[in-house]
């Protein structure tokens, strides 16, 4: 068993990471000063993923970025504002861009996918997210389910890396759905550049 505390001031807007240990096969992470949270590999809590363990160290997704921590180390993921915001992805096995970020501060899956127009999810989570459907644009959207009715509405925020972007169309649809799509309704207000499995996403505006 390896131990270890840190401790970092907090910008407004930030989640603090700190590695106090690890026992076996899980780590025990310490997020804005809480006490120690045992997580396994792969297991996510408050937007915080473990992504591996590897002798004293661990691997870490914190907001969508990648971060490697030592026993008393710590890492930041805070808010930044401007075009020079960035959010760096690696690609899975299957080849898929997938990333935690937040809608209107919830912690959501995002998956990148430039076909769809809008970010898109399934009727579940816009429920879990505490979205207001009542006064939503009613559509017909064409899945591959067929022809179905859908909810068209504005996110106050979605946060991915370090981008935040305001006022995000959103499209809602009636069936379930394991992530929320990230389509160019967010990334239309992105630079992307992909470099083997690496895609990097620049704010634009």
């Amino acid at each position: 068993m390896a131990l270890g505390v840190g401790v970092l001031a907090l910008p407004t807007w930030a989640v603090d990471v700190g590695l106090a240990g690890i026992i076996g096969s899980k780590a025990m992470l310490m997020i804005n000063g809480a006490p120690p949270r045992a997580l396994s590999v792969g297991q996510e809590y408050q937007g915080i993923r473990l992504i591996a363990i590897q002798g004293e160290s661990v691997q870490v997704e914190v907001y969508g970025n990648r971060r490697t921590l030592r026993v008393g180390q710590n890492a930041v993921g805070a808010e930044s504002s401007g075009a020079n915001a960035r959010a760096v992805l690696i690609a899975d096995g299957r080849g898929h861009f997938q990333i935690n970020g937040a809608i209107n501060g919830h912690s959501v899956r995002f998956l990148v996918d430039t076909g769809a127009s809008t970010v898109s999810m399934g009727a579940s989570e816009a429920q879990r997210l505490g979205l207001d459907l009542k006064h939503a644009e009613r559509g017909i959207s064409n899945t591959a389910n067929g022809m179905v009715t859908t909810y068209r509405l504005r996110l106050n925020s979605v946060k991915v890396g370090d981008i935040t972007l305001n006022n995000v169309e959103a499209s809602v649809l009636p069936q379930n759905m394991p992530v929320v799509l990230l389509g160019m309704s967010f990334l239309n207000r992105t630079r992307m550049e992909r470099d083997g499995d690496t895609m990097t996403l620049t704010q634009s505006y």
